[in-house]
């Protein structure tokens, strides 16, 4: 066993403690919160969840499902919180985020093999280490990490929406369903439009007043968050896009997107809405909602105006508005190895989550998994192994491995990334069945190819000496 080094305590940095723990060794993992903030954190808890409350679907024929199964069976420390935590939202795995962080917090405080210290790390450590410390990587530890690397970081503006209050939400105008019948009656809160209502608020948007292309750091949104410049060249994530910038591709853009109505009856009506806003629970008792894909760049004052044309929420109490962060990563497939290492050297400094290139809350901690099993062989005197591509994992971690380094962009999960079927039924659903047994199939032998075992989720007993 080893002395071992985490840096960064969100999902993947704990992710990537807790698998190392687990498998014998000592951690010590790093966190610079609260001795250092970042624009878009606002507590000092361990895996914080920043924009959604939702780890998304949980079904094995949707792309996230299949990873979660993947997850499951290395053992991942974040789906039994999010267990844990869990709140009504369909097919879908969402938690209160209080609790969800609190209990992540707890069980990583709690293990005996792992120390948490509140620092800033200003240079990359000595000795077998995993590097999480995502988007927000402050900026002396990205100098650090430019110079090893030897190349430029990549960017892309990220988004958050905003919250309301369920008892400022007129249910006179709004009902609940989940789309299709899917989860329990409640799951989602439905607020529809008429055309002409819809027309008129995206006409509204568009019009509506952002946050200005200035010096981002220096500008604060009114509740004290950063807010960057719409328009410096740096790109947005595509599927984290702002309504706004929505909005000003085309009039049925956000009706075709986050607006979508397919799948949802109006019981009132029993006719499908022109466009719907939907709603989803953030906190187990339901008190607070969240705007299923409103992530905005709208001044605070213009969020109220805006989206208070919206019949439900035309007395809305907004417990967070949407905000932007700029979020930076590694140029992967220029500066990396397939596994995570710097080219050149360092095998036993690995980099993981979102910093490597990978996008979602279960992307990110599925490759804290992989980088703390990989760094156990490492210091074992293993080889590093990759799961096939023919598995979400594996996929994920080709595209990053493969992805073109003069424009490499963020990935989510999806059966895109999965090599195609040799001989693929027609119907999607089916071929997609064929694609995840196929992939559960490969991931299992492989990680009983390479004697990979799953980690508990629960923590061993700390050692008592007389």
């Amino acid at each position: 066993m080893a002395d071992v080094t985490v840096v960064g305590g969100g999902l993947a940095g704990c992710e990537a403690a807790w698998q190392l723990a687990q498998r014998g060794h000592e951690v010590t993992l790093i966190e610079m919160r609260p001795v250092r903030r970042t624009p878009a954190h606002q507590t000092d808890r361990l895996a914080e969840l920043v924009c959604t409350n939702s780890f998304k679907s949980e079904e094995l024929v949707n792309a996230h499902g299949l990873l979660k199964s993947e997850m499951r069976a290395l053992g991942s420390l974040l789906l039994a919180a999010a267990e844990a935590a869990r709140v009504p939202a369909g097919a879908a795995l969402a938690v209160d985020r209080d609790i969800f962080s609190a209990r992540m917090t707890e069980a990583v405080l709690a293990h005996p093999r792992i120390r948490v210290e509140r620092r800033e790390l200003t240079v990359l450590p000595d000795g077998p280490a995993v590097i999480a410390t995502g988007p927000l990587t402050s900026d002396a530890l990205t100098r650090a990490i430019t110079e090893l690397l030897g190349a430029g970081n990549l960017a892309f503006y990220d988004a958050i929406a905003p919250i309301v209050s369920l008892e400022s939400i007129d249910l006179e105008h709004a009902f609940y369903a989940s789309r299709y019948g899917k989860g329990e009656g409640e799951d989602y809160l439905n607020c529809p439009l008429d055309r002409e209502q819809y027309i008129a608020f995206v006409e509204a948007i568009r019009a509506a007043d952002t946050y200005p292309g200035h010096d981002w750091e220096n500008i604060r949104f009114e509740q004290g968050r950063e807010a960057p410049p719409p328009d410096d060249g740096t790109p947005y994530f595509e599927g984290c896009l702002p309504i706004e910038v929505l909005a000003a591709r085309g009039i049925d853009a956000l009706r075709f997107g986050p607006m979508k109505p397919v799948g949802l009856r109006d019981p009132r009506t029993g006719r499908t809405p022109y466009a719907v806003l939907q709603l989803r629970r953030e906190d187990r008792a339901g008190q607070m909602w969240n705007l299923v894909g409103f992530q905005t760049r709208l001044r605070t004052g213009e969020q109220r105006r805006v989206f208070r044309m919206i019949p439900a929420l035309a007395n809305a109490e907004f417990l967070r508005y949407g905000s932007i962060h700029r979020n930076t990563y590694l140029n992967f497939p220029a500066t990396l190895t397939p596994w995570g290492s710097p080219r050149g050297g360092r095998d036993d400094l690995i980099f993981a989550g979102q910093l490597t290139g990978v996008e979602g809350y279960t992307e990110s901690a599925a490759s804290g998994i992989l980088a703390g099993v990989n760094l156990d062989r490492i210091v074992r005197g293993e080889a590093p192994v990759l799961p096939p591509p023919t598995t979400m994992l594996g996929a994920l971690y080709r595209y990053l491995r493969d992805g073109d380094p003069r424009d490499f962009q963020p990935m989510n999960s999806n059966f895109g990334l999965l090599d195609p079927l040799p001989d693929a039924p027609r119907d999607k659903r089916r071929r997609r069945e064929q694609m995840v047994e196929r992939a559960v199939a490969a991931f299992e032998a492989w990680a009983r190819d390479n004697d990979i075992g799953p980690v508990s989720a629960e923590a061993p007993e700390a050692e008592v000496h007389a």
